[in-house]
């Protein structure tokens, strides 16, 4: 049995559709969990594969990327976001949401090459009901981030602005192993994946229902906001990011 980890939030619907409607269930454990406890498991051999933060390969003994598909962005994508009140360089405080190590990093890179700031950054347990006032802002991920849009004046896509600094996509987890893997098992996984993509509608039909999100156009978002092709050009943004966080 391979033990997977993969991410519980709204962008992996067609993922999550396509394994359940493969005939890899009976092969696989699926476990629904967020970003950090993805990496978790899989930095600890708790799975044998998650949909992970990208910066977790630096603390795995082995690690291969299994899959064409990912999590990632050639611009907007609504759900990795700094919300605040004021334009980011009257900011001194950005809590940080503890769900995404990746996220995190990110903002840390855009701070210091696209700003040229250093607000104080505190990790924290972030909601949708977070405070943002004064002088504070907040880095949220998620599904969670979808309400937080129409409350704040400032929103700061952090795939957008990383596309308008590189000009590179980003990618912010991939499907990623920590150990060899039967190429046969490997080539169906994808299978189950691309099935999924290629059903979005049928996937947010069944599973959509079940997520309490405040995402208007879940259609949208999913078709144009989320780019779940592992390119070229991705794979292009993902080395300049992990060059740029262990210079």
């Amino acid at each position: 049995m391979i033990k997977i980890s993969a991410v519980s939030y709204l962008n992996t619907i067609p993922f999550i559709y396509g394994l359940r409607n493969s005939n890899l269930m009976n092969q696989i454990d699926l476990q629904l969990d967020y970003p950090a406890v993805c990496a978790n498991k899989l930095v600890n051999g708790e799975v044998d594969v998650g949909l992970a933060p990208i910066v977790i390969m630096g603390d795995l003994k082995t690690h291969n990327i299994i899959s064409d598909y990912c999590i990632g962005g050639n611009g907007p994508v609504d759900t990795v976001c700094v919300f605040s009140d004021l334009p980011i360089h009257q900011i001194d405080v950005i809590y940080l949401d503890d769900q995404s190590r990746t996220s995190i990093e990110l903002l840390k890179v855009l701070l210091k090459e696209y700003w040229n700031i250093t607000p104080k950054l505190i990790v924290s347990k972030v909601s949708s009901k977070v405070l943002i006032q004064d002088t504070h802002a907040a880095l949220v991920i998620g599904d969670k981030a979808f309400d937080l849009h129409y409350k704040y004046r400032y929103v700061y896509d952090l795939s957008s602005i990383w596309k308008k600094m590189t000009g590179l996509p980003f990618i912010f987890a991939a499907w990623i192993a920590n150990k060899s893997l039967p190429c046969e098992f490997i080539n169906n996984f994808n299978s189950a994946l691309s099935f999924g993509l290629d059903h979005v509608e049928d996937a947010l039909a069944l599973e959509g229902s079940l997520r309490s999100v405040s995402c208007k156009d879940m259609k949208e978002y999913l078709f144009n906001k989320i780019s779940y092709k592992l390119d070229n050009e991705k794979r292009k943004g993902m080395a300049l990011f992990l060059k740029k966080i262990n210079q």
